[in-house]
């Protein structure tokens, strides 16, 4: 199934030229080739169309023109699972994108703290997720360092934190694979340590690893600090991998302040090979939602 047919048994109806609205303009004119750039959605993003079935869901990503997809939750999902979902991507052409390597600790220190047991811990999971990522071809796996110690200086904080991911890109490095840091807002997330672009790339320069990356999520950092695009050519040469969520609400683009058509087309500009990961949830329910975020995406890669 391609975007063309998929919208017209939708219902989408054709010649309403004079419809001005970008997510309706998107319904009237959709493409038969897949996206220009490798927008990644996640399981249960379209299971009203796919169904519940996982490998079906794939199937559905692959038809409407995606090109890879993320799972957060790869790592807790069986081996003879992970194998099944990365045979299907294979066939289906989909590209991995993240999953979530370690531990998070939403509300207390781990590798702010200088703790050699939570470091201990991290670095165990890391040597994990290195046969996750090579079960499911990944590259790319977040990693949060946590929160804030509030007794310790924030200069002790970051040399233990930058400490422990030099162990890390160490174990990461002989098979190619990057940890990708995420800085996460001061509202949906207070107290944790990384929150900015600069801040993260201050680190990963220090880190000195091609296995050390940026995650910039949009959405968090449109709440966080905003100037999007000029901290993306700041930090680009840091920056492994982007996700996607309109502010507010955390759906998909058009329905919030982002004009995502304008940063997608700056990152084009500099590289398509990038995975944008879709990490928001849709902005109605069912299938009319489903619908909803392809329509959004036609639209903010129609640059």
């Amino acid at each position: 199934m391609n975007r063309r047919a998929f919208f017209k048994a939708a219902g989408v109806a054709a010649g309403a030229a004079a419809v001005t609205s970008p997510r309706i303009l998107a319904q009237d004119n959709p493409k038969n080739q897949p996206f220009k750039l490798k927008y990644a959605p996640h399981f249960g993003m379209f299971k009203h169309h796919a169904g519940d079935d996982l490998i079906d869901q794939l199937s559905f990503i692959a038809e409407v023109g995606f090109r890879a997809f993320e799972d957060n939750g790869m790592k807790d999902r069986s081996a003879g699972v992970q194998e099944k979902i990365a045979a299907a991507m294979t066939r289906l052409g989909l590209q991995m994108g993240v999953f979530v390597a370690h531990k998070i600790y939403w509300d207390k220190p781990s590798l702010t703290s200088g703790d050699k047991a939570f470091r201990e811990e991290f670095l165990t999971q890391i040597r994990e997720s290195v046969e996750v990522a090579k079960r499911v071809n990944a590259k790319w796996m977040t990693v949060v360092p946590g929160f804030v110690e509030q007794r310790l200086s924030l200069d002790y904080q970051r040399a233990h934190v930058i400490e422990s991911l030099k162990f890390a890109a160490e174990i990461l490095e002989p098979h190619g694979l990057v940890m990708v840091l995420e800085p996460l807002n001061f509202r949906d997330h207070p107290g944790l340590f990384l929150n900015t672009i600069p801040q993260s790339f201050e680190i990963c320069k220090a880190v000195d690893s091609p296995a050390c990356k940026i995650l910039d999520d949009l959405y968090h950092m449109q709440i966080q600090e905003g100037n999007l695009i000029p901290n993306i050519d700041l930090a680009w040469e840091e920056i492994g991998y982007f996700q996607t969520g309109d502010n507010p609400g955390r759906k998909e683009p058009t329905t919030g302040e982002i004009h995502y058509q304008n940063v997608f087309k700056h990152i084009a500009a500099k590289s398509t090979e990038f995975i944008l990961g879709m990490e928001h949830g849709n902005s109605k329910p069912g299938k009319e939602g489903e619908k909803a975020v392809i329509d959004a995406y036609v639209w903010a890669d129609s640059f």
